[in-house]
């Protein structure tokens, strides 16, 4: 499973809208999706993740480069992995 860093994302896009989108455009199974938020707002923070199949990634890396979604222009990349804050 490999995951993809979708940012940009109007305030207004749901979970189930990102997945929506990326299976539309790329034809490949979205397997998850989230859209992270405040913790103290519950509002989104405008950037999500996408989980896909790991023979998808490229695939999806090259179709959702510059889509625009209500607007705004997608920023697309291979996740990393979470840095320690501390």
């Amino acid at each position: 499973m490999k995951t993809i860093y979708v940012g940009n994302l109007p305030w207004a896009t749901t979970e189930d809208e990102l997945a929506s989108v990326f299976a539309e455009k790329t034809g490949v199974e979205v397997q998850a999706s989230r859209i992270i938020t405040d913790r103290e707002t519950g509002r989104s923070r405008g950037f999500g993740f996408v989980e896909v199949a790991d023979n998808d990634l490229e695939k999806c890396l090259e179709a959702m480069q510059g889509t625009e979604l209500d607007g705004r222009e997608l920023v697309i990349n291979e996740a990393r992995e979470r840095q320690d804050r501390f």
